[in-house]
């Protein structure tokens, strides 16, 4: 397992509640290099498992929307109540199912 801290800039937080007692979560990064974006998934010990690129950050809220997720500061939900969002420092850790959205198997495009 690869413990290298992993910096990230954004700070909107996304949630997907999966299964009793455990999240998804994503963040959108901005790419410097280029106009794309990069979705960035993790889990609540702040463990990214992986990642998927978008052409724009509006493509990438429809995709995460579409796929499950909502804006942990919602003013229309109350997950701030009862889920803490994970917090720096982030570091990759793989998924037991490994890459489970950019492999298609739970994203739908």
């Amino acid at each position: 397992m690869d413990e290298t801290l992993i910096a990230l800039k954004s700070n909107e937080y996304w949630v997907k509640i999966v299964e009793f007692l455990q999240q998804n979560w994503a963040l959108i990064e901005e790419n410097e290099s280029s106009a794309n974006v990069t979705i960035v998934f993790f889990g609540d010990t702040s463990g990214i498992f992986d990642t998927l690129n978008y052409p724009s950050k509006e493509e990438a809220v429809t995709a995460l929307v579409k796929n499950g997720f909502y804006k942990y500061l919602d003013p229309n939900d109350n997950f701030t109540e009862f889920i803490a969002c994970p917090q720096p420092p982030f570091h990759w850790r793989d998924h037991p199912n490994g890459r489970i959205y950019s492999s298609g198997r739970y994203w739908s495009c």
